[in-house]
């Protein structure tokens, strides 16, 4: 019979992966107390220690958004509409949004002494305009809870296909305010949600909590615990909530690496995963290419660095000599729109066409202030899908290809399978790019049309990449409507019917 782990031992060996093997260290063995738990990622051979009251605080959260989803049946579409109602007059009035500002810039302060981003951190007047807007937008849509879909008729009964929630939603994510404004569009399709956030953004979680959401679920009667912060600076509380099988989904957000961990735990744990992580958008400019169009597609993809941002650019051959400097152009003029000196990385096929000038040491924003460092940088050609997670200077890479399909392939190999665009005046060239590139979004100008409210006019919950394989039954923008189950109700019309 199957024993509780109570401690660890340094050097005790872990099997994971079903044939591989890691030791314990010092240091998790020290840590380790009777009452904690291990999980064993098993794609890396990963241990993650979750204390005993980060597991607590995890369960205790899905506890209560279990209990509320069992409820949410019950819940009118009118109750809903007052919610989102209330959070977005509660976010709109300044008296009640000032100490949530006040949190926000303790937060970012707090981030930049400690040399963090906070390109995503900062609740801007434009963050909450668009956490506003989306909220409304849920409490005047129909986000189809309940609609039947499909009705299926048989001698003596029917058989309905019925839109219902899909359970309790867990959300993790680093630092982006208006997540907890998006992800509570998972209500109208009558789910929960459970948040846990970075420690850089926990003090503007907690002050939205406090201040907007909890008073807006409140007054609209919904259940407690719909919506509930896992109130705790540790990432342990995040593995806790994916291992957690009460989950109906599984939803991070923040950089690859800890999304695509968080991933496995939930994965293994049994829990569908919708993931963003990994970004950055491919520019392919072809042989047809008008230079206007390809330098307006540049720039326009250079505002800020998110997700959609422009990562990577493809010239054909045949167009470098005139496209080179259209490029390096469109880069420069984005950096100085942000007040910056824009950093470059090309490959060997297009070093020779960059102008010396650009090869000189350069003030160059960072995420812990300015830094002198060379402007361009050689990389290799096999890193062409690394993600720069630049703050102030917009940071591209440059490459050469010989044609089209080489860039698609290139994208399909490297990338992380998220965006691409095609600059082309070929309408043929723009069908095959559709058909051959191995992406959820693609375009023929700038990237950064990729996001489900500016796009869809649906808040978004994360945009997901087909790193991890093409999505199953829905499109690449997760949001609160996507979320939910089919059921089966069947109404006999006919009492003696028999098989």
């Amino acid at each position: 019979m199957a024993e509780a782990l109570t401690r660890l031992e340094a050097g005790m060996p872990i099997v994971y992966g079903g044939n591989r093997m890691v030791t314990v260290g010092e240091d998790l063995a020290r840590a380790f107390e009777e009452g904690d738990r291990l999980v064993v990622v098993q794609d890396t051979g990963a241990l993650l220690h979750i204390p005993s009251a980060e597991w607590e605080k995890a369960a205790s959260s899905i506890d209560a958004a279990h209990h509320a989803f069992s409820m949410m049946g019950t819940v009118t579409e009118a109750r809903l509409a007052t919610f989102f109602n209330g959070f977005a007059a509660r976010l709109k009035d300044d008296r009640t949004f000032a100490p949530i500002a006040l949190a926000n810039a303790g937060d970012v302060e707090r981030a930049r002494e400690r040399g963090r981003s906070t390109t995503r951190l900062i609740l801007s007047d434009g963050m909450r305009e668009g956490m506003i807007e989306g909220l409304r937008l849920w409490a005047n849509g129909d986000v189809g809870r309940g609609r039947v879909v499909e009705t299926i008729d048989h001698d003596g009964w029917t058989l309905e296909q019925v839109r219902s929630g899909l359970g309790v939603v867990g959300f993790v994510f680093e630092g982006r305010p208006n997540v907890f404004a998006d992800a509570t569009g998972v209500l109208a399709a009558g789910n929960t949600v459970v948040f846990r956030i970075g420690s850089d953004a926990l003090g503007t979680a907690r002050a939205i909590m406090t201040h907007a959401l909890d008073p807006a679920l409140e007054e609209a009667g919904l259940p407690a615990g719909s919506v509930s912060l896992v109130d705790t600076p540790s990432r342990s509380a995040g593995w806790a909530m994916f291992s957690d099988p009460r989950l109906g989904l599984a939803v991070a957000r923040g950089s690859g690496t800890a999304v695509s961990q968080l991933g496995s735990v939930a994965r293994q744990a049994g829990i569908p995963v919708s993931l963003h992580g990994t970004g950055g958008a491919w520019v392919v400019a072809a042989g047809s290419a008008d230079a206007g169009a390809f330098a307006s597609a540049i720039y326009h993809s250079l505002d800020r660095k998110v997700c959609n941002t422009v990562n990577t650019v493809c010239i054909v051959e045949s167009r470098a000599e005139d496209l080179v400097p259209v490029f390096l152009d469109a880069l420069h003029r984005a950096g100085e729109r942000l007040g910056a000196t824009a950093k470059l990385h090309v490959t060997e096929s297009v070093a020779e066409s960059i102008p010396p000038s650009w090869f000189e040491p350069a003030s160059i924003i960072r995420a812990e202030g300015p830094v002198t460092e060379v402007r361009t940088e050689p990389i290799a050609a096999d890193r062409l899908g690394v993600e720069w997670e630049w703050e102030g200077s917009p940071e591209v890479t440059l490459t050469v290809v010989p044609d089209t399909e080489t860039a698609i392939r290139l994208f399909n190999e490297q990338s992380p399978r998220f965006a691409a665009s095609l600059i082309s005046a070929d309408e043929d060239e723009h069908r095959r790019f559709f058909e051959l590139i191995d992406a959820p979004f693609v375009g023929n100008g700038f990237t950064r049309w990729v996001d489900g409210q500016y796009a869809l006019n649906r808040p978004e919950l994360g945009l997901s990449n087909w790193q991890f394989g093409r999505l199953f039954g829905r499109g690449g923008v997760l949001s609160g409507d996507s979320v939910y189950t089919i059921r089966s109700r069947a109404k006999q019309s006919d009492p003696d019917i028999g098989r």
